[in-house]
């Protein structure tokens, strides 16, 4: 693709003042840009992909989410593929990254292979909405959801997770596949439950200026999950919120007994590749970057950081990084391929099997077609 076409991207003016690639590949044309972008940018016949660090990003923003577990828990990618965030886990050092997709698990199997080829722990997991009171109060003025990391420690765990996912779309589903607190409750067995980022409830109720709210409703879910499956967690992107509200949340997670972890939204692999993401963003929302009621983030720090810059940040709580590990080591599901799983099915009175099964469709079949079915049937 030449390169004044695409300056013209989001009207950029030049692709040097605005956009410094990392690698000569940073743009390939194996992707079909449709619609106005397409058209007004690149014209009807200019395919497109956007390359985050080293590896292939997606054009729609927010394929998925990875939180790194050897050197903090925080990752939050979008516009980098799975096998990128993998690989580029392995090469930083890390030895278990988990997946926390908002609110769905599609990519668990696909992650979990990746993750096994690059010769790091897969963890399963998924960052979930949960809706302010009940997932049945489908009206406008219970639009708010808040965000919620829960990671498997083990099957029973992920077999949870998958229930709750699931009746996040068919009981909950308002905006977003929502969860709430009395599925957490059925269905909390075998998950470790994080407190979230600034969408949190826990953090939102702080940022309200509401501590007492806050405690009551980290007391509870501490005493859902248990006080060694509950963690408090901490990030610090250079957010004016996140510096206001961390000495509360370190406070409160003392109060209640329970660990803080440290955490950093990761949104593309490396720090110079932010440009890449707010172009995405763009695409996203339909907006350029001259816009300024355009989405976009306050800082560069949303990258997948070494564990040395996180102990930096965090240098006043040795124990919020020491504790992603701990974390990693509690996580262990483990999927088996290239073997037939049958669901167990419980026949009355011990019957056998087949019997039970071949009596049942001869029942169905006189019900529908009466005592001398034609011999067709």
């Amino acid at each position: 693709m030449a390169k004044n076409k695409l300056a013209k991207f989001a009207e950029m003016e030049t692709l040097e003042n605005v956009f410094q690639p990392t690698h000569e590949e940073v743009f390939r044309t194996d992707y079909k840009l449709k619609g106005k972008w397409g058209e007004q940018v690149f014209g009807n016949d200019h395919p497109i992909v956007l390359e985050v660090g080293c590896g292939k990003g997606e054009y729609s923003v927010g394929l998925g989410e990875l939180y790194p577990e050897k050197n903090f828990i925080g990752l939050d990618i979008k516009g980098a593929r799975m096998w990128t965030g993998a690989k580029a886990a392995k090469e930083k050092g890390m030895t278990a990254l988990a997946i926390t997709d908002h609110g769905v698990m599609y990519g668990a199997v696909d992650f979990y292979k990746e993750c096994k080829k690059q010769g790091i722990k897969p963890i399963i997991g998924c960052e979930v909405y949960v809706a302010p009171q009940s997932r049945f109060d489908k009206t406008s003025s219970y639009g708010k959801y808040y965000h919620m990391v829960l990671l498997c420690k083990n099957h029973t765990g992920y077999q949870n997770l998958i229930k709750l996912v699931s009746k996040g779309f068919t009981e909950g589903f308002y905006t977003k596949p929502r969860i709430d607190d009395e599925l957490l409750a059925e269905y909390h067995e075998g998950l470790v439950c994080l407190s979230a980022c600034l969408a949190g409830e826990i953090p939102q109720k702080l940022l309200d200026g509401d501590y007492a709210g806050a405690k009551s409703k980290a007391e509870f879910y501490r005493d859902i999950f248990g006080s060694e499956n509950f963690f408090i967690e901490l990030q610090d992107h250079g957010i004016e919120e996140q510096k206001r509200i961390n000495p509360s949340l370190i406070k409160l997670a003392r109060e209640i007994g329970v660990d803080i972890v440290a955490t950093n939204d990761c949104h593309y692999i490396e720090k110079q590749d932010s440009t890449v993401h707010n172009i995405l963003l763009c695409i996203q929302t339909n907006r350029t970057v001259n816009d300024s009621d355009r989405m976009e983030f306050k800082t560069s720090e949303f990258y997948l950081k070494t564990e040395d810059e996180m102990r930096e940040v965090f240098a006043s709580y040795p124990e919020a990084i020491d504790n992603t590990q701990k974390i990693a080591d509690m996580c262990n599901v483990d999927f088996e391929f290239g073997v037939r799983k049958l669901p167990r099915f419980d026949v009355p009175n011990n019957e056998d099997h087949l019997h039970y099964f071949r009596r049942k469709c001869y029942e169905g079949l006189y019900k529908h077609y009466g005592e001398n079915p034609d011999q067709s049937l």
